[in-house]
């Protein structure tokens, strides 16, 4: 331990002595002549610091050394000047026909270092911008270098990414049916209806790599409807409609379509027809009251949509809540399109329904029809009673009076009943929509056998 303390001692006992010969003892002599050289020429200096003609030529020489000094800084700064160029294009070189790159970024930033001329000067001029060279490569995965041309040999430039991994791929293709997508049909005028849209081919070309065309499930031509100038009913033909391949789960599948785009023949027709509004009252009214009238102020519309809906529609029904009313009421409905249906010639109507109140009368001997009978079965009532049924209606007597017997329809709903005997409840609806039915039978027994 002793040992090790005195080698310690020594180490530092050299250490001191190097300083004390090479720095402390050459500064102290200095630091003396100078004071000698003070002593001895006092008045001399004296002299000369008062000579305003040598303080002049020193303040000028000082000013001269400070201007070198702060001009070569700024030089500095100016030299460490940086700028970010961001989302340059990267452009990749290979056969494009044989080969199909992933991994590769679309833009990258790069930095620019040198002095502010020089980026302004390489900011103007020409440059091939960042490329990489693939050619040679085969496929799998490789790490390469992207680079940046520019002229200006005096900026340091750095791209951020400047290395990156890509996948090559052996380019395949295959043939695909086109399906039509209608995009923005909402904004299309309501009184129109494309019918029909015809593509100038029917199939297309799709390339890429083998497990994305795997992953194609559709290849859609994007009709869109706000690319339509003034539509109206007749043929219009859309040009350069895009081709976009689709997945499974409707995302957009990278690949190459051939060719990229279509020209598409719409039809476009405008069905309409007028049709009566039935009002249907819900609910029940106040005890002992009933409805003596339902006015309207239209009592028609006209519709527009897909033919198949617009030739189906016999009347639009309008519903009211009546449920508990006692007095006479006036409804502000707007009108709900019926599936197909893109638009009616109206938005509301105003009803208006009056209230009296209410008797009955007893309508006799109203045949029972069926419905919804399997086609393969036959269905026979297992007695009189079971033919025909006692009908009660309620209403005002003035609708009651002007009743037609006729009009009231009893019937057993056979839906899902098969062979064998059964008890079926009995509905009773009729064309007077201000007045209530009920049969006072209420439910019959019959026999369903096979034909």
């Amino acid at each position: 331990m002793n040992k090790k303390s005195r080698g310690i001692g020594k180490l530092f006992q050299l250490i001191g002595s190097f300083f004390d010969k090479w720095l402390i003892t050459p500064i102290t002599k200095i630091i003396l002549k100078i004071m000698d050289f003070v002593e001895t020429n006092s008045k001399s200096i004296d002299r000369i610091t008062g000579n305003k003609s040598i303080l002049i030529v020193v303040s000028l020489i000082l000013a001269f050394g400070i201007f070198f000094v702060i001009d070569k800084e700024s030089s500095v700064m100016i030299d460490k000047y940086a700028e970010i160029l961001y989302n340059q294009p990267v452009t990749a070189v290979y056969n494009e026909e044989l080969y199909v790159v992933e991994g590769l970024p679309k833009t990258v930033d790069i930095t620019l270092v040198g002095q502010r001329r020089h980026i302004f000067l390489a900011k103007q001029s020409p440059s091939k911008g960042v490329s990489v060279d693939l050619t040679g490569l085969k496929p799998g995965n490789h790490k390469v270098t992207l680079k940046y041309s520019q002229r200006l040999k005096s900026l340091d430039y750095k791209l951020n990414p400047s290395q990156v991994t890509v996948t090559i791929h052996e380019k395949v293709s295959d043939t695909r049916n086109l399906t039509v997508d209608i995009l923005h049909k909402d904004n299309l005028d309501k009184k129109l209806y494309i019918e029909n849209v015809e593509l100038d081919r029917t199939d297309v070309i799709i390339k890429g790599a083998e497990y994305k065309l795997k992953k194609v499930a559709t290849v859609k031509a994007l009709v869109d409807v706000n690319n339509l100038k003034n539509p109206k009913a007749g043929e219009i033909t859309l040009k350069d409609v895009p081709l976009v391949a689709y997945d499974t789960n409707g995302k957009v599948v990278d690949v190459e379509v051939v060719p990229k785009t279509v020209d598409a023949k719409l039809t476009i027709t405008s069905p309409s027809k007028e049709i009566p509004i039935k009002v249907v009252p819900k609910g029940n009214l106040a005890f002992g009251k009933s409805i003596s009238y339902i006015d309207t102020n239209i009592s028609k519309v006209t519709v527009y949509g897909e033919e198949a809906a617009v030739d189906k529609i016999e009347s639009l029904k309008v519903e009211v809540d009546v449920k508990g009313l006692e007095s006479s009421k006036e409804y502000h409905v707007t009108l709900k399109k019926p599936k197909g249906i893109t638009e009616i010639s109206a938005k509301t109507i105003t009803v208006k329904v009056g209230i009296d109140n209410s008797t009955t009368k007893e309508f006799d001997n109203i045949s029972i029809s069926t419905e919804h009978l399997d086609s393969r079965y036959k269905v026979q009532a297992l007695s009189e009673k079971d033919i025909k049924v006692t009908v009660v209606v309620k209403g005002s007597q003035e609708n009651i009076s002007k009743l037609d017997p006729s009009s009231i329809h009893a019937y057993i709903n056979l839906k899902n009943y098969g062979v064998g005997e059964h008890e079926v409840p009995v509905k009773v609806t009729g064309d007077d929509v201000k007045l209530k039915y009920s049969s006072k039978t209420k439910k019959v027994r019959i026999k369903i056998s096979e034909k």
